[in-house]
């Protein structure tokens, strides 16, 4: 039985790669001491392990699959990183290119120390900075060095075993230090400072005034009668309950159920639809007038809407700016993703072209908003394959023009240009979302998809000479790997705090940012017992994604 199953993978490479994918994507999330290999690593070790069978699989597989990937988080971050606007997008931009200097410098230095080739010396450097994709760029740089065939296998072989040794320390390690470490060394109360941070952005704040916080939250759309003394009769429906973040819906005049506008004037006996915060209509609206049941009168249509926000007018503004302008009349937000990331509620929180906003509200006001507010994002189960196809050829035309320096080749690479071309593309749909729909998980499947598949064919393939090159390198290289990891996260902690004077609630969230370690952004979260670190992580995260990955091909030069 055992032969026959060697025999089949060696006759189907394919089933292979899937078996390591099933042994990854089981064993990655299972958490011992309160961590995880991931996904990613879990799978590569399944890989190797596979790959002890001396099964071979086509390089072209493993290219086809890393240019799926690469595209993809170009796709994903092209918003932020090409724009970066809001009031801190330029000094978070400048934090993290001094960061991501000191992220290839040390590691290079490391490498150069422990006196590693250059494969060796590209796998520290992407499972130190926890940058899986810095492995394919880097072996397609690699490929391209003028050396024998051989030689040049050997090198790639080195790039996995590189990132395996120092890719746990290289998650786990950041963890550590950013909600930690990080914290103690500078002496600061991190769920102290995130809710200082809180009331500075209007959070916390009582239900009153413009109520803007608290509207956000959990709505209700009750009926009221408007008595026959009341003062609001005969009074514009705008000018009703100032100060208070609630709609007036539909009224029941004479039996007949109309819509309201702003401008329309109550009348003794109408009963209205009021809609907003539940704390806000009881304790406010129920004052003034008496609640009644109307059960026809308050089914109107509501609609929870997922909005690519492509304004430019809302673009830079804060939710109060949003909450005060005429489209958010009967808009009510639930919640805020950026670069995947949710990102918290706050009356001063900046919206950006390429967030998505969860909004409800009923389905009229919900047609007046979305064109002054950008595209809906409504489920779909198609993805536009030419789009994605186009995109990478483009790209890939691109990256492989060639140009020697010092009879060295410098290229992009086809993934490089797979990048720039996602990165590219993923900006234009904040200005023309009519093309390139690509739904959020379909990105996220080509996105994992790609890098698994990429990282099972390089595992595979490297297993053969894995464990001689483990036994080889193994502890020093594991120690070297401490040190690339924490040198960059340490001085990250001291230079966003001293001299780009970041608010310690972001402080941490966009250190973890600029090295892309989600993982360590849900440990600092955790440990602030709150998500507003999360706002100090999009644009650092846009730009330290892109030239991490890129970094990949640098180090390889810099050796060579």
């Amino acid at each position: 039985m055992i032969d026959w199953f060697v025999a089949t993978l060696r006759a189907y490479p394919e089933l292979a790669i899937f078996l390591s994918l099933a042994i990854g994507f089981t064993l990655g999330p299972v958490k011992l001491a309160g961590f995880n290999l991931g996904n990613v690593t879990a799978t590569l070790l399944a890989a190797v392990a596979i790959g002890q069978l001396g099964i071979a699989i086509s390089p072209n597989v493993k290219s086809t699959f890393f240019i799926l990937f690469i595209f993809a988080v170009g796709f994903g971050v092209g918003p932020q990183f090409v724009r970066g606007l809001g009031k801190d997008g330029p000094k978070q931009i400048g934090f993290a290119l001094v960061i991501l200097v000191l992220c290839l410098v040390v590691p290079y230095l490391c490498a150069k120390a422990a006196g590693l080739s250059v494969g060796y010396a590209a796998g520290l450097y992407a499972g130190s900075q926890t940058i899986s994709a810095a492995i394919g760029v880097a072996t397609d740089q690699l490929m391209r060095l003028d050396a024998p065939a051989d030689q040049l296998k050997a090198w790639a072989n080195e790039i996995p075993i590189g990132y395996a040794v120092t890719y746990i320390f290289g998650t786990i390690g950041s963890a550590i230090i950013l909600a930690t470490i990080g914290p103690r060394l500078l002496g600061i109360d991190l769920p102290a400072a995130c809710r200082d941070y809180e009331k500075m952005m209007g959070g916390g704040t009582e239900i009153s005034g413009a109520g803007i916080f608290s509207a956000y939250r959990v709505t209700e759309v009750r009926a009221y009668r408007i008595p026959e003394d009341s003062a609001m009769i005969g009074k514009a429906v705008v000018d009703v309950l100032p100060g208070l973040r609630v709609f007036m819906e539909r009224l029941r005049r004479g039996g007949k159920i109309m819509e309201v506008d702003p401008d329309t004037r109550l009348q003794a006996g109408d009963v209205v639809s009021i809609s907003g915060a539940r704390a806000l209509l009881v304790e406010q609206v129920e004052r003034d007038l008496p609640e009644v049941e109307d059960p026809e009168l308050l089914a109107m249509p509501v609609e929870s809407l997922d909005v690519f926000v492509t304004s430019r007018v809302a673009n830079g503004k804060t939710l109060r700016q949003l909450a005060e302008m005429p489209m958010a009349r009967g808009i009510y937000l639930r919640k805020i993703m950026r670069n995947l990331v949710e990102i918290p509620i706050l009356p001063e929180t900046e919206i950006l072209r390429g967030d998505v906003l969860t909004l409800v509200g009923s389905r009229r006001h919900m047609e007046a908003m979305l064109p002054e507010l950008g595209y809906a994002d409504r489920p779909v189960e198609a993805t536009d394959i030419a789009f994605v196809a186009a995109g990478i050829v483009l790209g890939g035309l691109v990256g492989a023009l060639s140009y020697k320096w010092g009879g060295i080749p410098l290229s992009l690479s086809t993934s490089g240009g797979a990048l720039l071309s996602g990165l590219v593309l993923g900006w234009l749909r904040t200005v023309r979302p009519v093309f390139g729909r690509i739904p959020g998980p379909a990105l996220w499947l080509m996105n994992t998809l790609g890098l698994n598949v990429f990282i099972a064919v390089v595992g595979i393939s490297a297993g053969p000479g894995f464990v001689a090159g483990l036994h080889q390198v193994g502890v020093a290289l594991f120690l070297w790997g401490v040190v690339a990891t924490s040198v960059p996260m340490i001085a990250s902690v001291y230079v966003g705090h001293y001299i780009f004077r970041f608010h310690p609630a972001i402080l941490f969230g966009a250190c973890a940012g600029v090295r892309t370690t989600t993982a360590a952004l849900g440990m600092i979260q955790e440990a602030a017992k709150s998500n507003v670190p999360a706002l100090g992580y999009g644009m650092p995260y846009a730009v330290g994604n892109t030239l991490l990955t890129i970094f990949g091909m640098v180090i390889v030069l810099l050796f060579s």
